[in-house]
C-alpha cells in the first residue's frame, strides 16, 4: 500500500513538472529583445526615498490636454511617480488592441511586424516597441438576451437586451473607450446615449457615479498586463445597467506591479480622461479584491479625494507588511519538514499552526502538499503522505521565491536571454527607485527577523516545550542577501530563473532552502537572522507603501470566509486594517466589515449601501465619514444563503481588540500569523522591533509562567542581539510621518533624464 502511495506521489510530481515544462516551452510570439542602455538595471548605492509622505504633498499639474482624441496616444511619461522601468513586456495583442506602436529601430523592446493584405503578421519587422503604446479607440458592446455576456455590437442580430433607465426602455449597449495611459491599457465604459459619437459620448443615461475597478495578484513589474473588455463588462453588469460608469487600467492590477504611486498616478490620469468626456462625477467608488483592496486603502490614505468611497474585497492593509509573515512561511515549513522531521509533533498540521498562526487542516491535502511530498522523495526522505496542509503551503508556497529572489525569472519565455541575465527579478527591484540599492546594485529590502521569538505564545501557554521553542528559534535563520541568491529549484509561476529543467527536477526544493541562511549543525550554532535595511523600511513608510490607518472615506470591507479552505485571503487582515484605523484615529466608524460564505455575494448590496452613505455625506460635508454613516449600516456577517447572522458594533470583537468574542467572530474564527504568535501587535505593521535583553524580557514576564532562567545562557546564544519588545512599536517608523502642518511641496520622483 505504502509503495503504491509513493508511486502516486512521484507520478503526481512528475506530471506537475511536465505540465509546467510544456507550458514553459510555448515560446511567446514576442520577446523583449533589449532594454535601453541609458537605463542601467543595477545602479549601485542609490539612496532610498527620504521625502515627506504623499499625503502631505501636492501633486504637479498634468500638462496633457485631455481628452485624448480618438486615434491619438495618451500620456505615457511619468508625471511624478518615478522613472520608466525596463524591461516592459507588451500585451496589447492579448488585450485585443493590436500590435503596439513602433517607437524605436534599435531593437529595444518587442518586435512589431508588418501585415499582409489579409491582416496577418508577416516576418518583416517594422521596428520595435519598448513602451507598448496604442492609440485611443471606441467600440460598442451589447448584452445578449438570455445571457450575462457582452459581445461587439456589430454582431447583434435582434438579440440586444433591453433595460429601464430614467423611465425609458433602452438597449443595453455600452460605449467602451480603450487606449494607453502611463503605458498601460485603460478602459472607460458607460451606457451609450442616443446622440453620442466616438469622439464625444452622450452621457444622458449616466447616473453621475463612477466606479474605479481595481484588481489583485502578486506581480514584480516588467509587464504591461492586459485588459478583457467583455470580462470587465460582465463583472460590473449590474452597475452598468443602473447607469454607473466604470473605469479601469491594467496599471491598477497588482499582478502587473505593486508600486502604489504609479497606481495612484494612473487613476488620476484615467479619471481626468473620463471627466474631460463626461464631466465631473458625483463621487468615485473603488472596488476590487486582494491587491485591488490594498490599492483602495493606500490611495485613500495617500491622496484624499482620489476615490471617495471603497469596497475592498478579500482585503489586506498593504503588500509590504504582509511580506513579514509570508517570508516566515518557507523558513518554518523547511524547519518542520526537514530540520525537525524527527519530531513527530510537527507532522501534525495543527501543531504547526501553534507557531504559524494561520489556518490548518489535517484531513486533506492540496496539490502543493503533493509537491512537498514529491520533494521529500527526491531528497530521499520519507514523505508525510499528504496528511494535511496549512495556509503557508496551500496559499503562500512559491510567493517568497517570486517576490524575494532576483534570480527567479517570472515568465522567462517573454524575455530574450540577454534581458534575463541583465535584469533583477523581484518585487524589491521593481521598487528600487523608492527603496534604494546596495553596494552590489540590488534593491534594498525591508524584511527582518532579528529578535523574533517564533512560537512565543505557544511556549507561554504550554503548548510547545522549552526545548522545542529553543530548537526552532536556533534553526530558523533567514534569507540570503540578494547578490548571494541562486536560481530556484521550483517551477511555479512559469520559470526557474536559470536553473536547467533537469537540475530543477533532481534538486527540487519547494522551500528554496538553498537560499536560506541555515545553521551548520542543526542549531547547536544558531542560524544567523536577517537584518533588514532600515532606510528601506523608512522609505516604505515615507513613500506611502504602508497603510497606517489615516483614512476618512466610507469603506465596506467585504469578503467570503475562506480561512478553512486555506486560502491566502484570511479574514484577520480586515481586523489588521481596522486596528490601524483605530490606532490612527481613535475610532473606525468609517469602516464596516461584512463577511459571508459562498455562494452568497452581497456586492450589489454594498454598492447600494455606499450610495446611501455617500449621499448622506454629501449632504453633511462638515461631518466625517463615520459621522455621516446611516444608522442601519453596521458590521455584519451572513450565512451562505444570505441570511444575516448578526450585525452591530461588537460582532467582530475578539482578542485583537481585547474584548470577548463577538457573534460573527465566533461563527467565522479569526486566525493570526507567525509574527502575532511571536508577540507582534495585531495591526501587523512592525518591520523592525525594538530589542531588549533576555534578562529584561524575563523580568517583564514575557514568557508568562514558564521559567526560562535555567535556559538563560542558551537564550542569549540564540538571540545574541536580544529579543523583540513589541510594546515599543516599529523602530523603523519615521517620527511625524503624517504631519500635514508642514508646507506642502510638490511630489516628484521622476529624474531629469526621464522627463
Amino acid at each position: 500500500m505504502v509503495l503504491l502511495v509513493l508511486i502516486a506521489i512521484s507520478a503526481a510530481g512528475v506530471y506537475t513538472y511536465l505540465s509546467w515544462k510544456v507550458d514553459a516551452d510555448r515560446t511567446a510570439d514576442l520577446k523583449v529583445q533589449r532594454i535601453p542602455e541609458l537605463v542601467p538595471s543595477a545602479r549601485k548605492n542609490q539612496p532610498a526615498y527620504q521625502g515627506a509622505h504623499p499625503a502631505t504633498l501636492e501633486r504637479p499639474d498634468d500638462p496633457y490636454p485631455y481628452p485624448i482624441l480618438i486615434g491619438n496616444i495618451g500620456p505615457y511619461m511619468p508625471l511624478y511617480s518615478g522613472p520608466l522601468r525596463y524591461p516592459f513586456y507588451c500585451r496589447t495583442e492579448e488585450s485585443g488592441l493590436g500590435q503596439p506602436l513602433v517607437d524605436n529601430q534599435e531593437g529595444i523592446g518587442v518586435p512589431v511586424y508588418a501585415k499582409d493584405n489579409a491582416g496577418r503578421k508577416t516576418s518583416q519587422i517594422l521596428g520595435y516597441s519598448k513602451d507598448c503604446l496604442v492609440t485611443t479607440r471606441v467600440k460598442y458592446f451589447y448584452q445578449r438576451i438570455g445571457t450575462d455576456q457582452f459581445f461587439p455590437l456589430y454582431t447583434a442580430n435582434n438579440d440586444i437586451e433591453q433595460i429601464d433607465i430614467n423611465g425609458e426602455r433602452v438597449p443595453f449597449v455600452i460605449r467602451v473607450e480603450t487606449g494607453s495611459i502611463n503605458r498601460f491599457p485603460y478602459v472607460l465604459a458607460a451606457l451609450r446615449g442616443p446622440d453620442g459619437t466616438e469622439q464625444r459620448p452622450d452621457g444622458r443615461y449616466w447616473n453621475q457615479r463612477l466606479i474605479y475597478q481595481f484588481r489583485g495578484g502578486v506581480g514584480i513589474g516588467k509587464v504591461q498586463g492586459r485588459i478583457s473588455v467583455p470580462g470587465l463588462l460582465k463583472r460590473r453588469a449590474e452597475q452598468l445597467r443602473s447607469g454607473y460608469a466604470v473605469a479601469y487600467s491594467s496599471a491598477n492590477q497588482t499582478s502587473n506591479h505593486y508600486d502604489i504611486l504609479l497606481a495612484e498616478e494612473t487613476v488620476a490620469r484615467v479619471r481626468a480622461q473620463f471627466r474631460a468626456l463626461y464631466g465631473k462625477e458625483l463621487y468615485t467608488v473603488g472596488i476590487g479584491g486582494s491587491g485591488g483592496a490594498i490599492q483602495q486603502y493606500l490611495l485613500a490614505q495617500n491622496r484624499p479625494g482620489l476615490i471617495d468611497a471603497a469596497i475592498p474585497l478579500y482585503s489586506y492593509p498593504d503588500m509590504i507588511t504582509q511580506i513579514q509573515y509570508v517570508f516566515d512561511c518557507e523558513l518554518l515549513e523547511f524547519y518542520f519538514d526537514v530540520i525537525a522531521s524527527d519530531n513527530p509533533k510537527w507532522r501534525d498540521w495543527q501543531a504547526r499552526r501553534l507557531v504559524e498562526g494561520m489556518s490548518a487542516v489535517s484531513d486533506w491535502a492540496t496539490s502543493k502538499a503533493l509537491l512537498y511530498d514529491f520533494g521529500m522523495l527526491l531528497r530521499s526522505r520519507k514523505p508525510h503522505i499528504f496528511s494535511g496542509s496549512n495556509e503557508c503551503v496551500a496559499a503562500w508556497r512559491g510567493l517568497t521565491q517570486l517576490v524575494n529572489n532576483p534570480r527567479y525569472v517570472y515568465h522567462a519565455d517573454r524575455y530574450a536571454p540577454r534581458v534575463l541575465q541583465d535584469a533583477h527579478w523581484s518585487y524589491w527591484d521593481d521598487m528600487k527607485h523608492l527603496l534604494g540599492t546596495d553596494d552590489h546594485g540590488f534593491a534594498r529590502q525591508t524584511w527582518d527577523n532579528v529578535g523574533v521569538q517564533y512560537g512565543l505564545a505557544a511556549l507561554s501557554s504550554g503548548k510547545i516545550t522549552i526545548d522545542e521553542f529553543l530548537h526552532l528559534n536556533a534553526n530558523i535563520g533567514g534569507w540570503k542577501a540578494p547578490h548571494q541568491m541562486r536560481p530556484e529549484r521550483y517551477w511555479k509561476y512559469g520559470g526557474m530563473g536559470g536553473t536547467s529543467r533537469l537540475d530543477g527536477l533532481l534538486k527540487f526544493s519547494p522551500w528554496g532552502h538553498h537560499n536560506m541562511v541555515l545553521s551548520p549543525d542543526k542549531g547547536h550554532t544558531p542560524a544567523k537572522r536577517q537584518q533588514g535595511d532600515i532606510t528601506a523600511m523608512q522609505a516604505a513608510y515615507l513613500s506611502g507603501q504602508v497603510f497606517v490607518g489615516n483614512v476618512d472615506i466610507p469603506i465596506i470591507d467585504l469578503r467570503h470566509y475562506l480561512d478553512d479552505q486555506l486560502d491566502m485571503h484570511h479574514s484577520f487582515s480586515s481586523m489588521s486594517a481596522r486596528r490601524r484605523i483605530l490606532d490612527a484615529n481613535g475610532e473606525a466608524d468609517n469602516q464596516l466589515i461584512w463577511v459571508t460564505r459562498r455562494p452568497h455575494n452581497p456586492v450589489n448590496e454594498a454598492f447600494e449601501a455606499i450610495d446611501d452613505w455617500m449621499l448622506s455625506r454629501l449632504a453633511n460635508v462638515t461631518q466625517t465619514a463615520g459621522e455621516s454613516r446611516p444608522v442601519d449600516l453596521q458590521d455584519r456577517c451572513y450565512d451562505d444563503q444570505g441570511v444575516m447572522i448578526a450585525q452591530g458594533k461588537a460582532v467582530w470583537d475578539g482578542e485583537w481588540n481585547g474584548k470577548s468574542t463577538g457573534v460573527c467572530a465566533e461563527r467565522y474564527p479569526l486566525y493570526m500569523e507567525s509574527r502575532m504568535v511571536a508577540g507582534a501587535p495585531f495591526s501587523g505593521e512592525v518591520f523592525k522591533c525594538h530589542l531588549q535583553s533576555v534578562e529584561q524580557a524575563m523580568s517583564v514576564g514575557l514568557y508568562g509562567s514558564v521559567n526560562m532562567k535555567p535556559y538563560l545562557s542558551r537564550l542569549k546564544q540564540v538571540f545574541p542581539e536580544g529579543v523583540c519588545d513589541f510594546s515599543r512599536g516599529d523602530m523603523a517608523r519615521p517620527i511625524g510621518l503624517m504631519d500635514r502642518s508642514q508646507t506642502r511641496p510638490v511630489l516628484n520622483l521622476v529624474p531629469p533624464d526621464d522627463r
